[in-house]
This record gives C-alpha cells, structure tokens and sequence, in this order.
C-alpha cells in the first residue's frame, strides 16, 4: 500500500478534530497503532500484541483498550479482528486517510497546501519570503552611548601609545602583570 506518513496523519488528525466522540485516549491509541503499521511497512493487514499496543499507548486498562479499539473499528477509523487466541495476536487492518490521487496536484517533489482549518480563513496559501532578506535591527540608545565612551577611551590610549612610540628612545613601558620577570621564592608557602 502506497502511504505517504505525514499527508496520512494530517488528515487523520483532521478528522479527529471534527470527531466530537473521540477522547485522549481514542487518539492514543490510534497513534500507537499507526507507528506498529508503520514498523510492518504499510502492509494491508498485521497482527499486533496486546502488550505492546497499551505499552506504546499508554493505556493502563485492558477494558479501556478493547472498548476504544473497538469504538475506533466501529467508527471506520480502522477495522479490528480480535483473534481470541493468546498466541496469536489480533488482525488489524487501518484505512488509507491519505487524499486521493485524483485530488493531489503536481508531482510527489511539490508542497502541498491545505486551507486552514480555522474560522478566520485570511489566507489559503503559504506566505513566502526571501531567503537573502536582510535581518533589521534596532540599536539601544544606551548601548550607542557606551560603545561611543569605549570608543572615546580606546582612542586617546591609542594616540598616548603613538606619542610614545613616535619620540625618540621612547618606547611603551613593558608592564608584567604576571610578574614572570622576577625570581621567585619557592620556600614561601602558597
């Protein structure tokens, strides 16, 4: 079977939402049954374990499990084969809620685009935008005064070090901070 994963959840997701009869826990389990699909590659029907459905689920209760798989069966959103066999598991068969091909527009390579799904419709389409617009920035006055103080100090230190390389036998005093120039005294305690 020919499904496209994430054309196949969004309409699913779609139809949860005009569903008014589905709980949490309906979509749950749905969705863990759709990633078990998916590990056996979309195949019409597979076999699933009780175990590992409620595990992947999230579901505590086997009550609660068999009454929403079989509301889900019921309610066309797959159908469910119980084995009654507890070495063989149950068949389950989900149905395609991917869109038709004679609805899909272009090639497999293109984006589709649905209608919004929201009351306030302002748009149908995807709003583009240039991928070389340059990014606009604000400057804080503040941070303009303190760059021009920096700016002001950096320069003066500047024109004193010129000053100083510039005058004859003058050079920039050698100052060592890290006073690695002095010999130390290794009997002092650290």
């Amino acid at each position: 079977m020919d499904i496209n994963y994430i054309k196949h959840l969004n309409n699913v997701f779609i139809q949860f939402s005009k569903d008014s009869r589905l709980n949490p826990t309906h979509i749950s389990l749905y969705v863990a049954l759709f990633q078990i699909w998916n590990n056996n590659f979309f195949k019409d029907e597979f076999y699933i374990n009780i175990e590992e459905v409620m595990d992947f689920s999230k579901i505590g209760s086997k009550s609660t499990y068999h009454r929403c798989i079989k509301e889900l069966s019921h309610w066309n959103y797959l159908r469910y084969i119980p084995s009654h066999n507890p070495f063989k598991g149950s068949r389950i068969k989900m149905f395609n809620f991917s869109p038709e091909p004679s609805r899909r527009v272009g090639t497999s390579t293109e984006q589709v685009l649905y209608p919004s799904s929201t009351k306030i419709e302002t748009s149908t389409g995807q709003a583009l935008v240039p991928i070389n617009k340059q990014i606009q920035t604000i400057e804080n006055p503040k941070n303009i005064y303190k760059r021009q103080i920096l700016e002001n100090s950096n320069s003066e230190n500047d024109e004193k070090q010129e000053i100083a390389c510039t005058e004859p036998g003058r050079s920039i005093p050698y100052q060592d901070n890290l006073k690695t120039s002095s010999d130390k005294n290794y009997d002092e305690p650290l």
